[in-house]
């Protein structure tokens, strides 16, 4: 597939997009935690059908010690008893916020998410939420490719 807008172009005329976006996702590891970052962009990545992000998302997890077997089973992850109760109330705000059009009662999710976060930290993972939703409508809209050719190259 071919970009709508490339990357480059996209962000060469409209340079404030990144810093805007980015500082909505600087978020202290000591106020949520990296994994507990990766786990929800790579997750909404997915419902969002982004494959550009889900590509970034799961390399960068990987890279900060994140292990495949549970980003595996992150699509199935209320099933999969390998996330702790502060993952899966992150995991629940998250899908919550992204399916927020179709689903607009937020008020479930809210609960079990302000039962493991304070409100500072549940204020900061919202904003971790909002730039991964942000990121993903970009690059579905404009059709960004992920850099999978590595694993298209074996097929």
């Amino acid at each position: 597939m071919t970009a709508r807008i490339a990357p480059d172009e996209l962000f060469a005329r409209c340079p404030r997009i990144t810093p805007h976006l980015l500082g909505l996702g600087k978020v202290n590891d000591d106020v949520v935690s990296a994994s507990i970052k990766h786990l929800v962009k790579l997750r909404v990545s997915q419902i969002n059908h982004c494959g550009f992000c889900q590509v970034m998302h799961a390399a960068e997890a990987r890279a900060d010690g994140e292990l495949q077997t549970r980003l595996d089973v992150l699509p199935a992850w209320k099933e999969a008893p390998c996330f702790s109760a502060e993952e899966r109330a992150a995991l629940i705000w998250a899908e919550a916020i992204t399916r927020i059009a179709t689903q607009p009662d937020v008020s479930d999710a809210f609960t079990q998410a302000s039962g493991q976060f304070s409100n500072q930290a549940l204020i900061e993972l919202t904003t971790v939420i909002l730039e991964i939703n942000s990121w993903n409508r970009i690059a579905v809209s404009f059709n960004f490719t992920p850099e999978v050719e590595e694993a298209c190259a074996t097929k």
